[in-house]
C-alpha cells in the first residue's frame, strides 16, 4: 500500500532537521531475527509492561465522550442496554470512566495481556453484571469465539492497533467488522505519520514503514489516512470520518511543547 510522502503529513510539512531524522532511522534497521522475535513475544512483552507499571502508566480517557459522541448517545432501536467492545482494555482506562461518565453499555473488554486483565478484574468498579473482560489475542479468532457475530452496537480501537504488526491490520479489523450489528460502528484513533514520537526514534528500532519498537520490546506504528482508508475498504468498513487530528503537548517546567499527530475515524458495518 502506498504511503504518504515523508515530506508533508496534512498542514504539518517537516523540516530539515525531521527530515534528517527520518533518513538516519532507515541506515540501521531492526534484523529479519529480532522483528520475529518481537512479534513472537508480543504478548510477553505486554506482560511485562504491565508487571513493571501495574495500572500507574496510562490516565484515564475521560476524553473519548467529548471525541465520540456514541459513546453517550442512548440506542435510538431499543430500550436495551448497547453492547460495546474495547478491544486493548489495558487496566480499564477507558471502560471504567465511560460507565462513570454515564455510558449506557454492556462492555466487553479485551487484552492480549493477561496480567492487564487481572488488574481489570480485580478493580473496585469492576461489576460482572456489567462488563465482563477476558483475554484476546485481537489478531485471531479469540474475540468471534468469545463474542457472537453480529451483536455489538460498538467496537473501539483506541491506540491498540499501533501495537501490532501491520500484516495483521487486516484481521484485527476484520473481527472487529464481525461482531458488530449491521450498521455498528468501529471508533478508532491512533498514531498519526510524523507524530513527534516517530521522530524520535533512533537508528537501530525501526522494524519496517513506520513501524517501531521501543526499548522496553512493545512495538508502534504511525498512520497514514491513506492507509487506514484502504484497510477500511478492504475489510468492508462504511467509512462515515478519517481525518488527521492535530495537538501539542506541552511542559512549561521541562521546556516542553512538541506536535502530536493522531489518526481519528469512524467506520460502520454494512447495513446490507
Amino acid at each position: 500500500m502506498e504511503e504518504e510522502k515523508p515530506t508533508c503529513s496534512l498542514g504539518r510539512c517537516l523540516t530539515d532537521e525531521e527530515i534528517s531524522a527520518l533518513s538516519r532511522q532507515d541506515k540501521s534497521l531492526v534484523s529479519t531475527f529480532k522483528a520475529e522475535k518481537l512479534e513472537q513475544d508480543a504478548k510477553r512483552n505486554w506482560d511485562l509492561f504491565y508487571k513493571r507499571n501495574s495500572t500507574n502508566f496510562f490516565k484515564d480517557r475521560h476524553w473519548t465522550t467529548r471525541e465520540f459522541e456514541e459513546l453517550i448517545k442512548g440506542s435510538s432501536l431499543e430500550s436495551n442496554c448497547r453492547k460495546l467492545l474495547e478491544i486493548g482494555c489495558g487496566v480499564g482506562n477507558f471502560i471504567f470512566p465511560l460507565l462513570e461518565d454515564g455510558g449506557d453499555f454492556f462492555v466487553y473488554a479485551c487484552d492480549i495481556s493477561p496480567r492487564a486483565i487481572d488488574f481489570v478484574k480485580a478493580n473496585k468498579k469492576y461489576d460482572a453484571n456489567k462488563m465482563l473482560a477476558f483475554q484476546a489475542d485481537a489478531t485471531s479468532k479469540d474475540i468471534t469465539n468469545a463474542i457472537e457475530c453480529g451483536t455489538l452496537d460498538i467496537v473501539t480501537l483506541i491506540f491498540v492497533l499501533s501495537s501490532i504488526h501491520p500484516t495483521k491490520h487486516i484481521a484485527v479489523l476484520h473481527n472487529a467488522l464481525e461482531v458488530l450489528k449491521p450498521g455498528g460502528i468501529l471508533l478508532f484513533r491512533d498514531y498519526g505519520l510524523h507524530d513527534m514520537a516517530q521522530l524520535r526514534f533512533k537508528p537501530g528500532q525501526k522494524i519496517s514503514e513506520n513501524f517501531y519498537v521501543r526499548q522496553d520490546g512493545t512495538r508502534a506504528y504511525y498512520f497514514s489516512i491513506m492507509y487506514l482508508l484502504q484497510l477500511a475498504k478492504e475489510v468492508g468498513f462504511v467509512i462515515t470520518s478519517c481525518d488527521y487530528i492535530h495537538r501539542r503537548t506541552s511542559n512549561v517546567k521541562e521546556g516542553l511543547d512538541v506536535p502530536r499527530i493522531f489518526v481519528q475515524a469512524k467506520l460502520s458495518r454494512p447495513i446490507t
